[in-house]
């Protein structure tokens, strides 16, 4: 699928944003647990003058459909629960994603236990996803990192990372020690969550030369 690199920024691989995604372990939980998944490619429309956020789409590469990225959310019910891809209502076909380096270790040793039946249960995932999907409503989703939501978040994120990281380490049982990496999390958090303020927010601001002059 080709896409207009005049129009849309694409982000892939390639980019640190999305191969943070890749490369952080702790991650590997919302993946295999929680079924979040990322998109192989998501475009950013360079002509609309709107946060990020809003101006983000996912493309079907078998129907060609741009989706919003806020498709994919919470308060619709549909950012979890997508342990195969992410579903493409058009077309009813599944949208390639991006998988956790440590999600792929652990489904690769574990093959030998849920490789067969994997077919079944992509077949009864697969079934149950149009129904998801239709009472979608982007408008109603709201910017995580947006004005005081980006504290929040963040500080979800530095908990989720501090219970993942430490509190199931073993070498960390001390109070002392967990109380230290309890506080870098929180820290951690904060500044993951400033970050992603910063960027989601980031709009485009057009020129006015040529409307002052």
């Amino acid at each position: 699928m080709k896409y207009d690199k005049v129009k849309y920024k694409v982000y892939d691989w390639k980019n640190w944003m999305v191969l943070h995604w890749i490369l952080n372990p702790g991650l590997a939980f919302n993946e295999l647990i929680l079924g979040q998944r990322m998109p192989k490619v998501t475009l950013e429309d360079k002509t609309i003058d709107k946060p990020r956020f809003e101006r983000s789409f996912v493309p079907c590469p078998h129907c060609e459909t741009l989706h919003d990225g806020r498709t994919w959310s919470i308060e619709n019910g549909t950012a979890f629960k997508n342990w195969f891809g992410l579903y493409c209502k058009n077309c009813g076909n599944i949208i390639p994603c991006l998988i956790n380096g440590l999600s792929f270790l652990t489904l690769l040793i574990t093959f030998p236990i849920w490789g067969w039946f994997r077919s079944y249960l992509k077949a009864k995932w697969l079934e149950k996803q149009p129904k998801r999907y239709e009472n979608i409503n982007i408008e109603q989703v709201p910017n995580l990192f947006g004005k005081k939501n980006w504290i929040k978040s963040g500080l979800s994120w530095g908990l989720c990372m501090f219970v993942l990281m430490s509190v199931f380490n073993i070498q960390t049982i001390s109070f002392g020690t967990l109380l230290v990496e309890f506080i870098i999390w929180m820290v951690a958090g904060l500044s993951f969550g400033y970050m992603m303020k910063v960027f989601f927010n980031q709009a485009i601001h057009k020129k006015n030369k040529n409307t002052t002059s």
